[in-house]
This record gives C-alpha cells, sequence and structure tokens, in this order.
C-alpha cells in the first residue's frame, strides 16, 4: 500500500468494464508510477516518472461506452521497458495527466532527452557519482 507520507497524486484499480474489480491497483506518487498486484502475495512495482520516453493510449469500442482503455508507458528501464495500466477510468484524462507529470518531473531534475536517446557523442551524466551532473563529457573521453 502507499506510504502515508507521500502524496498520492492519482489512484485506480483495473477495471472489468466500468467496475474495479481486481487486485492490481494503479497509483501515482511524486515522481513515481507504481503498480500493486496481488490478493495473497503482493508485487510493487515502481518506475521513476522520469524514466518515461513514451505514453500511449488504446480504446476498445467496450472501452469507450464504460470510459475505460489501457495506458501503456515505455520507460527507460532494464527490467520491464513496457509497462501497461489495464482498464483504467477516464483514459484520455490519465494519459495528459501523465504526460504533464512526467514533464514536470524532468525539469525538476534537469533530464534532458538525450540522456535517453543517446543522440551525438556528449551527454549531461554524472561520472564520479556524486548526484551532480558534470558538464558535458564525451564517452569516448572517458576512461574506463
Amino acid at each position: 500500500m502507499a506510504d502515508s507520507t507521500r502524496e498520492v497524486i492519482w489512484k485506480d484499480r483495473k477495471h472489468f468494464l466500468w467496475f474495479p474489480w481486481s487486485f492490481t491497483k494503479y497509483y501515482i506518487e511524486v515522481d513515481r508510477l507504481m503498480i500493486e498486484t496481488g490478493l495473497f502475495q503482493t508485487t510493487l512495482d515502481e518506475t521513476l516518472l522520469y524514466r518515461i520516453v513514451d505514453i500511449k493510449m488504446h480504446q476498445s469500442l467496450a472501452g469507450k461506452i464504460f470510459n475505460t482503455g489501457d495506458i501503456v508507458v515505455t520507460a527507460k528501464v532494464d527490467s520491464s521497458p513496457e509497462i501497461v495500466l489495464e482498464n483504467v477510468l477516464n483514459p484520455k484524462k490519465v494519459r495528459t495527466m501523465l504526460s504533464q507529470l512526467v514533464e514536470e518531473s524532468r525539469q525538476k531534475r534537469n533530464v534532458v532527452g538525450k540522456e535517453f536517446y543517446g543522440s551525438g557523442s556528449h551527454m549531461h551524466m554524472d561520472f564520479d557519482g556524486d548526484g551532480i551532473c558534470d558538464a558535458e563529457e564525451s564517452f569516448s573521453d572517458e576512461e574506463h
């Protein structure tokens, strides 16, 4: 469950038609997308919002009738780059809100697109591990 010290910005459950009858919970805390699954054995997956690179929405005819749909999030992570929030209520509003929160998180952390896509040979990275993005350094100049 969500930690009571963290602000929950949005929450929902996986819906069946218009009923939120499932053991899959979705919520957004400050800078984090959380997915909690299971009844007897619970799994909690966390994705940092600034790592999200793409957000898509899928809505079937039944989804349009019941105002539910899937949000497909692509993130720059090693374990599971595609995350699906299944059958959430008001998917268009959720997609728009999530997109805005991702941009805010990136701005707050000073993250630019080059960090994800590797455009060019220079990237803003923290090479010495001090938590501060160093001046632009080239990977070709980096010594290992």
